[in-house]
């Protein structure tokens, strides 16, 4: 840095005279109201946090874009953890991890109502199903066709057909590395469904079926068709004074 001297130059012959100065050019005495803000260096700042926060949002991994391809298999109804359990361990003792690399349970949010209460629960998806990624050939198809509880693979005729990107998404949920895959979750679907037959289990009309015309979920009520005397007749009734069939 170059040293500044204590005595102001003098003004060299032929430079004229400085001209006086109005208070509206003199610059702000510093510490003053009216001084300058600091200029902040390159990097800080609101500008570059928002690039820092960015930053920090990994991409999102579509399970679709892993290795291997999505196959559904069936499996015993009420065996699925069982089963993927089976899968998993004959996949490792047959040193098949190269070409069968996960096998998931599809699970769903529910919405159910216990004790006049909304209570959100998770239920399998697809009832006696699991996932399965895979290199499919002969020989991972021969594994996993063969594990106790495996009655064989959704697909056209004898050829299994792996899932299109849009249903693996709507599936599953993107992981961290190392993390179990999960779920994917939106909104919780209601444990009855407009259309379905149910049972009414007590009251008045205890016993009688009827369809569901209406569902309301804020008041935890249903509007079901009931046959009495022989004619349809709407009755309301509360989720908990009804059950499936």
């Amino acid at each position: 840095m170059t040293d500044i001297d204590d005595n102001p130059p003098t003004t060299e012959p032929g430079e004229p005279e400085d001209q006086p100065v109005s208070e509206a050019d003199r610059p702000p005495a510093e510490g003053s109201e009216e001084a300058a803000p600091p200029i902040e260096a390159e990097g800080e700042g609101g500008a570059d946090e928002a690039i820092d926060a960015e930053e920090l949002v990994a991409p999102v991994e579509s399970p679709y874009d892993r290795p291997g391809r999505w196959y559904v298999v069936h499996t015993q109804s009420g065996y699925e953890k069982k089963v993927k359990q089976n899968l998993e361990a004959r996949t490792s003792s047959m040193n098949m991890e190269g070409r069968i690399h996960e096998v998931v349970i599809p699970m769903e949010d529910v919405v159910e109502f216990k004790g006049g209460k909304k209570v959100v629960v998770q239920k399998k998806m697809f009832p006696g199903y699991l996932l399965v990624r895979c290199n499919l050939d002969d020989d991972s198809w021969y594994v996993i066709r063969n594990t106790p509880g495996v009655t064989g693979f959704v697909g056209h005729g004898t050829k299994p057909s792996p899932l299109p990107r849009r249903d693996v998404e709507s599936f599953l949920q993107t992981k961290a590395e190392g993390e179990e895959p999960l779920v994917k979750k939106g909104r919780p679907r209601l444990e009855y469904e407009q259309g379905e037959t149910v049972r009414v289990k007590e009251g008045p009309f205890a016993d009688f079926s009827g369809e569901i015309v209406e569902i309301n979920e804020d008041q935890l009520k249903l509007k079901v068709l009931v046959n009495i005397f022989g004619r349809e007749t709407p009755v309301e009734l509360e989720f908990a004074e009804v059950a499936k069939l």
